[in-house]
């Protein structure tokens, strides 16, 4: 009987490795998401600074586009003042051109402070393109090395089910199938260790018979508390 035991707890070790291991292998995914996230992240921080900087450049060009057509609007009027005679219509003329010279200065500023921005922006959309350039070559590797874990994961996985199966066609049907109902019942041990008088599994303390029966090790044994077979520590 002791040799069974000791049967149940190789293919134990092995079933519990093959349970971590299918656990590992569902997470992969998840931090694959999450480092596509960053490299989004990371793309939507260039393309917005991008995208800000080509705004504040149609904004400079619209008004260096108006200052233009004001200036045009001066030269025309200049141009109506040598030709008028009357006296009202110069001084009228003369003060629509101040008005549109006021305009254009008033425009020149707006296009220097616009030019301010730009510069400030075009200085951020270079630090976040290198800061990018880093960030892309670092979550490169990480998914390099996720692939090269996920192919020794399914390597090492395919052996363990292998040892597992080889295992378990050594153990009595009956045995095998109380063990595989107890560990799915139990998530973590079928079979665990009584130490002093204690199951481990439950930490509950069994009779002084069922102790007796454990140590004596001629007959599969289990806790009255929790149901897990039992092996003398």
């Amino acid at each position: 009987m002791q040799a069974e035991l000791e049967q149940l707890l190789v293919l134990q070790d092995r079933q519990q490795k093959i349970k971590q291991i299918q656990t590992e292998i569902k997470t992969l995914p998840l931090q694959r998401q999450n480092l596509e996230a960053q490299l989004a992240a990371i793309a939507a921080t260039v393309g917005g600074l991008k995208s800000k900087a080509q705004h504040l450049e149609m904004d400079r060009k619209k008004l260096e586009l108006d200052a233009g057509t004001r200036q045009e609007s001066i030269n025309r009027l200049k141009t109506q003042q040598y030709e008028t005679r009357k006296n009202d219509e110069f001084r009228a003329m003369g003060n629509e051109i101040e008005r549109y010279e006021k305009e254009i200065r008033q425009i020149e500023d707006q296009e220097l402070e616009l030019m301010d921005q730009a510069d400030k922006v075009k200085a951020e959309v270079a630090v976040a393109e290198k800061n990018a350039l880093g960030s892309r070559e670092s979550i490169a590797r990480q998914m390099a090395d996720l692939e090269q874990k996920a192919a020794a994961l399914d390597g090492r996985l395919n052996e363990l089910t292998a040892e597992h199966t080889d295992l378990s066609g050594k153990i009595d049907e009956d045995l095998l199938s109380r063990f595989e109902r107890l560990f799915a019942s139990k998530g973590d041990a079928a079979i665990v260790a009584l130490e002093h008088e204690v199951c481990t599994g439950c930490h509950m303390k069994v009779t002084t018979q069922t102790a007796h029966r454990v140590k004596n090790g001629k007959e599969i044994v289990s806790c009255e508390q929790c149901g897990r077979i039992l092996y003398a520590a």
